[in-house]
């Protein structure tokens, strides 16, 4: 039997923490421009969420673009960067283990986006006004 999809509020307060640690170190190298790539130093980048896995050697982190510009070759930069990454977060949190970095896109903002427009829609707009 498969287990149900961690929540937020199901992961456990170490995870939180480690993932967000992790989040603080990549921003970090991020905004001082601590990794010597050219793509990733001419676009300002948002890390918005790591989810550790449970044995904590595994670390997603969401990223985004300023503006979502440029979202697969920022993409393709911070995969081919990765070994730079897992090293300064080992040294820097003192792991038992070395996490596994893996960055993926941060679909939240268009969710969020796809949401605003359909409660924009003046048919969606009707049913939410109060009845007078």
């Amino acid at each position: 039997m498969a287990k149900p999809a961690a929540s937020p509020e199901t992961r456990s307060v170490r995870l939180l923490k480690v993932g967000e640690q992790v989040r603080h170190v990549i921003s970090e190298l991020l905004m001082r421009q601590e990794v010597h790539d050219d793509v990733l130093s001419a676009h300002s980048i948002s890390v918005t969420e790591v989810r550790m896995s449970p044995d904590l050697r595994h670390a997603s982190v969401f990223v985004k673009p300023l503006l979502g510009s440029d979202e697969e070759v920022v993409l393709k930069a911070l995969r081919s960067n990765i070994a730079f990454f897992q090293k300064a977060v080992a040294g820097k949190l003192k792991l038992k283990y070395a996490a596994k970095i893996k960055f993926l896109p941060d679909e939240s903002f268009d969710v969020a986006d796809q949401i605003n427009s359909l409660l924009a829609n003046p048919l969606v707009a009707r049913d939410l006004q109060e009845d007078d």
